[in-house]
């Protein structure tokens, strides 16, 4: 399913390419959860899993996100390529991704180790370094959590 834009259908992105471009690119999305109708929004740093149609994020084992998680698995989250206000014209350049999916608590280690290989793979410029010092034992993913967003909708938009 995909959601049209009834206000500007001219601003929808729908480029597959152009849309896996901002997954790629982007660095932070904002997540949005609910659980017994309180809302709840956070700011995380991803690595996108093409392969899987997937964010993976890293986490510790207790706080608000992971009770939000446990409560309601449905979450809608929000990437943004910042263009920048346009001075003289009141507008914004910007490119925007709303996605909603599931996201869950992985518990498989081969999967932890997949989440966390995608994560250092998209943010870090040398993921080995990282790797080496902090990921060097079975032992260290027992010390961390490992969620996965698994993409269900996605809806693209531009402005200016």
């Amino acid at each position: 399913m995909k959601y049209h834009l009834q206000n500007h259908p001219d601003r929808e992105i729908t480029s597959a390419e152009e849309i896996s471009a901002l997954l790629m690119q982007g660095k932070f999305v904002t997540i949005a959860m609910c659980r017994d109708n309180e809302p709840y929004v956070v700011t995380l740093s991803y690595g996108y899993d093409s392969a899987n149609n997937a964010l993976y994020f890293h986490a510790g084992h207790k706080g608000m996100k992971m009770e939000f998680l446990k409560a309601n698995p449905s979450v809608c989250a929000t990437i943004i390529e910042d263009g920048g206000y346009i001075q003289d014209d009141c507008a914004h350049a910007f490119k925007t991704l709303v996605i909603r999916g599931k996201m869950v608590i992985v518990e498989d280690l081969e999967e932890k180790k997949h989440g966390m290989q995608v994560l250092l793979q998209h943010l870090e410029e040398k993921p080995s370094v990282i790797q080496h010092l902090q990921l060097k034992s079975e032992g260290m993913f027992s010390s961390m959590a490992v969620l996965k967003l698994t993409i269900e909708e996605l809806h693209g938009k531009a402005g200016k």
